[in-house]
């Protein structure tokens, strides 16, 4: 019904929206019937329906299964590069780097951090990179001067090093170090 008012009643509008979060199977059931995520998809396309500019999504992916929130998160990016202006709030830090091109920390009602979520990292987070060794141990060494650090070149020079890669903060990393809180309760 909710539908209707922004679809001109045209049941094949409706349906391609049900279609779009896989809901089309379960549209005529009651709502009530629905589980959570059903009801999370529901939301998806009730705010997108009137075909807005401006986006509003609190949490899109709670409460989904990974497909499902995989769809969402690729909807929310599809409706970006259809120009539309879009606002996520999330604790999902690794939603907030998928899908956002700036993103703020807010903290007891205070701007902490504005940035693109590369340029928090690159300011926030540590350079560094991972060697995993012939004996399955791993080490951490500073990329500033890597060439340099003794034991870094000895296992190198011993042919001890399996792998090497790079550690890039994450943007959770990135928020407890700008907030001083962790996202974990």
């Amino acid at each position: 019904l909710f539908a209707t008012f922004y679809t001109n009643g045209k049941k094949r509008a409706m349906e391609e929206l049900f279609e779009m979060v896989d809901l089309r199977d379960a549209m005529d059931q009651p709502v009530e019937a629905y589980s959570k995520g059903m009801k999370m998809r529901l939301n998806f396309i009730r705010a997108i329906q009137h075909n807005p500019d401006i986006l509003f999504f609190d949490e899109p992916t709670a409460g989904l299964d990974p497909v499902n929130a995989h769809k969402i998160k690729q909807h929310i990016l599809d409706l970006k590069a259809a120009g539309k202006t879009v606002f996520v709030t999330t604790h999902s830090m690794e939603t907030a780097d998928e899908l956002c091109d700036r993103v703020s920390f807010i903290v007891e009602g205070k701007l902490q951090a504005t940035d693109t979520p590369e340029n928090l990292k690159q300011q926030y987070g540590r350079e560094a990179v991972m060697v995993k060794l012939q004996d399955q141990q791993t080490q951490e060494f500073p990329l500033a001067d890597l060439g340099h650090n003794p034991e870094f070149l000895q296992f190198l020079q011993r042919g001890q090093v399996k792998k090497i890669h790079t550690l890039e903060a994450t943007l959770e990393e990135v928020f407890i170090e700008v907030t001083g809180k962790s996202l974990k309760a």
